[in-house]
Parts: C-alpha cells; structure tokens; sequence
C-alpha cells in the first residue's frame, strides 16, 4: 500500500483521486442521505442508519470510510472490528448522542427495573452497551411491536411519541431531541404550504408533533425516498434535513421538491455535524486511514449485542440499496 503525505496537495480532480485510493486501500465509502451532494456521489452505498449497518456487514473491503457522524461510524466498528473504519471528521458529532451520556443514562436507568432498553441508534457505543435492544427509525415500529411493556426509550422523545401514537403505548422516555429536527416552524410551515397548495407535507418521525400533525406521510429518511418516488404526487414539502433532497431528485428528477423551512431564529435544516464532512476531508481519511475509529472491546462486545438483536429482529424488514456502486 503506496503511503501519501498528509501535506501533499488536494488533487484538482478530488472524485478521481477518492475513486483512485478506495481501490489501493481496498476501501468500501459509506455515506448517510444527509451528506453534500458531491460525498453522496461518490459513495459506494448511501442510506439510513439501519441499511448502513447492514452494507457495513456486507462489506467485503477491509477499510470502511463512514461519511456519517461518529455514532454511525462506532456502529460500524462494533460490527467489524476487524476492519478499519475511518471518518472524515472526527468531530462530526450528533445531538441526541451528545444529549445521552452513558453515565447519566445508567443512572437514570436504576429508577426502572425490569424494563426492556430500548435505545434509537442515535446514541454512543457506552449507552448501547446499556441496552437490550437498538432501533432506528425505520425500523422502530417494527421492533417494538415485538417487545412487551415495561419498555424505557432513548434519546429522542419525539421518536418515542411517534411510536407511541402509532402502537397506541406508553414508554418510559428520556427527554432527548434532535438539534435539526426540533427547528422546523410551523406558522413558516403553513405558510409555505399555502405558496404551495398542490404539495404534499412529508417529515421524518423526529420532528415535533406539531410539525407531525401538518404531514400526509411520516417516515424514516429511507421510508421518505421511497414515498416520493412511488407516489402520485407531484410536490412534497420535505421536513428533515435537506440532504435527502438529493437523492429525491435523483430518483424523481420530474418532481418538485421544497425543503421545509426552519423557525426564525436558525437556518439550520441542514444538520451542522454531518456537513463537517467534506470530500477534502474524505480524500485524507482514505490517504492516511486517518481518523480511525476505536472501540474499547469489552463496550463493543456489550454494545454489540443489541445491535445483533436489532438486525435479527429486522432480517424480514425489505430496504432496499440507494446509491451508486462503482
């Protein structure tokens, strides 16, 4: 394996160049529908959480290069801790893992025995090491559906009572909320869906109920893109973050698409963590297999368990692959 300098110049041609070392680092790019276009583009396979654990199992490369945040990034270390698993940005964080400290929350969790754990995917390798069993959010309803109450559910409270609603349930929840998703406005929602009066609301389940209440169709990202796709429809105002626009357009190019719009005081339907991540930044994660991501072993084994149980209790859960494979 050819070695490159970390100061050695940025190629011109970057999507050549990242094309060029996942060949000589044996090297799968996994990216999340919440990347810039351009990283989209250039992976291998572009998903949810759930079909992004899944390629990462599948995959036969020894260097895997997670254009994520860093949860994502862990989930795919748990899972093969054989293999390199890279990102571009280390500091590519999430708000909800953040919002969950694995101290806090095995505290938290003393005030509820005998409750199954059940932990949203959004959540850091020590709190899924506390967990009976891991979810996303394509694939929560389905699980949950599984497992008898009592049930405690982490982080996102906004998933939960989605869930909730949906199963006609209470969960013991902890008070978390994604930092892109809780920012949707709903008067500049209205709004927008008077400018656009043919178009159809559509939102991801971590949106808060009033945003919810306005959609015709809630679902994970993946469940979204199939939605658009499928439909009748011609327009859809979209509430999660705008990245998925992407592959909307790429796969209903005769389609209007409009990005919800975020309340006054942000303008962040765009999630700052996962724009972190750049195709420089990809280029030097693959040069210098740099910055890898560590597990400590006896948290990966206890974190690798709920996990396993999630992939089991989804193996009947059809998705199906977004992205282009070269």
């Amino acid at each position: 394996m050819t070695s490159l300098s970390s100061s050695a110049p940025i190629p011109v041609d970057l999507e050549g160049a990242i094309q060029r070392l996942k060949k000589e680092r044996n090297a799968v790019v996994l990216a999340h529908y919440y990347q810039e276009s351009e990283i989209q583009d250039v992976a291998d396979f572009v998903g949810d959480s759930l079909e992004l654990a899944r390629r990462g199992t599948a995959a036969k490369e020894t260097v895997i290069a997670f254009c994520g945040v860093h949860f994502m990034a862990e989930t795919a270390k748990i899972l093969n801790p054989e293999k390199t698993v890279v990102v571009p940005d280390l500091e590519a964080g999430c708000s909800l893992a953040d919002g969950c400290p694995a101290p806090l929350f095995a505290e938290w969790l003393e005030r509820y025995p005998g409750h199954t754990v059940v932990s949203y995917v959004n959540c850091s390798a020590a709190v899924k090491a506390l967990s009976d069993v891991i979810v996303t959010s394509s694939s929560a309803e389905v699980i949950l559906k599984q497992i008898p109450d009592p049930v405690v559910f982490a982080p996102d409270r906004n998933l939960a009572a989605w869930v909730e609603k949906r199963l006609g349930r209470k969960f013991v929840v902890w008070p978390g909320t994604c930092v892109v998703h809780e920012t949707f406005s709903e008067r500049k929602l209205v709004e927008l869906m008077a400018l656009h009066p043919d178009a159809e609301v559509i939102a991801h389940p971590e949106c808060e109920e009033r945003i919810l209440k306005l959609a015709g169709y809630v679902g994970s990202t993946s469940a979204l893109l199939k939605y658009v796709t499928a439909s009748a429809g011609r327009s859809f105002i979209v509430a999660t973050e705008e990245g998925i626009l992407h592959q909307m357009r790429r796969a209903a190019p005769d389609k209007e698409l409009v990005a919800a719009p975020p309340d006054e005081s942000c303008s962040c339907n765009t999630c700052p963590h996962m724009k972190r991540n750049t195709m420089e930044k990809l280029y030097r994660a693959l040069e210098g297999l740099s910055p890898a991501i560590e597990v400590p072993e006896k948290i990966r084994l206890r974190a690798k368990k709920p996990i396993d149980r999630m992939l089991e209790m989804t193996a009947g859960l059809a998705l199906e692959p977004t992205g282009n494979r070269s």
